[in-house]
């Protein structure tokens, strides 16, 4: 079931499903919560699902002016607070990652756990195996198409605003995000760090992003692309579940983790 929320930034469109903690669905680029169809109902079956579609994606209106991942953390940080209204986790794909990152550095007091899916955090110059491809993107291009079949059924600035949109989010892309690993290190949530063995982010740039965040693990899926929620969708949902759902990570010969501070519990005296 959707509706819309009035967030001080943008009208926005979101759907629930399930019950339990509250947990997240940031979607990627260009997307709209269809994407996470293969998701859904496995993590609905664990948890209270919310689905919000940020501005200029899906069912929620564009806004004047450029797009920035800032201020579409600060939408995500209005939503949490007027919506979820508890800590919640976050579960990021592409776009919806680079969000995560965002509001987990900003704003720990909201986040339970965080993981994040062939996300980047500095622009695709840095980040892409190939960052040329979208200098060879225009509106009308093949590599749009998908994208813009999801859009125009559903967007109320209707089927003409879709040049505008395109243009936006391929400006955001070349130029942001431009965090840095000192940003990265503000995240205190224990973070799942997440891609494809053939994302179109380097793996290079993953494990850097891995690095960064004190409390992250890793995984890297294997035979899959930046689309592996979409190709991998057991494998996917089984290290998001496992990942949320765990204590913390316990490993008989821990090399990163072994400088880590012992459990509370494991330092008490009596």
């Amino acid at each position: 079931m959707g509706d819309y929320v009035d967030l001080p930034g943008v009208r926005t469109w979101y759907e629930t499903e399930g019950s339990g903690d509250p947990l997240l669905l940031l979607h990627g680029g260009f997307c709209t919560i269809e994407t996470w169809g293969a998701q859904r109902a496995d993590l609905a079956a664990a948890y209270r699902v919310f689905l919000p579609e940020r501005r200029a994606h899906g069912h929620t209106p564009d806004v004047a002016g450029q797009l920035s991942y800032q201020d579409m953390a600060e939408d995500t940080v209005d939503f949490l607070e007027a919506v979820v209204r508890a800590p919640a986790h976050l579960v990021g794909w592409s776009d919806g990652g680079i969000i995560a990152l965002i509001v987990a550095a900003a704003r720990p007091d909201l986040i339970r756990k965080v993981v994040v899916i062939g996300a980047n955090f500095r622009p695709a110059s840095e980040a892409f195996v190939e960052p040329a491809m979208f200098d060879a993107m225009a509106q009308g291009s093949d590599e749009l198409e998908f994208f813009r079949a999801m859009y125009e059924p559903v967007t109320p600035d209707g089927a003409e605003h879709w040049p505008v949109v395109a243009r936006k989010i391929l400006d955001m892309w070349r130029g942001q995000p431009t965090l840095t690993t000192e940003d990265l290190g503000r995240i205190t949530a224990p973070t799942l760090v997440m891609a494809g063995d053939d994302d179109m982010v380097t793996l290079e740039h993953t494990i850097a992003l891995y690095r960064a965040v004190s409390d992250a693990q890793l995984a890297v899926v294997p035979g899959a692309s930046h689309l592996a929620p979409l190709e991998r969708p057991a494998l996917v949902n089984r290290l998001i579940l496992d990942h949320l759902g765990q204590d913390a990570a316990e490993t008989m010969m821990p090399i990163r983790r072994a400088t880590r501070p012992a459990p509370a519990a494991d330092a008490r005296v009596t």
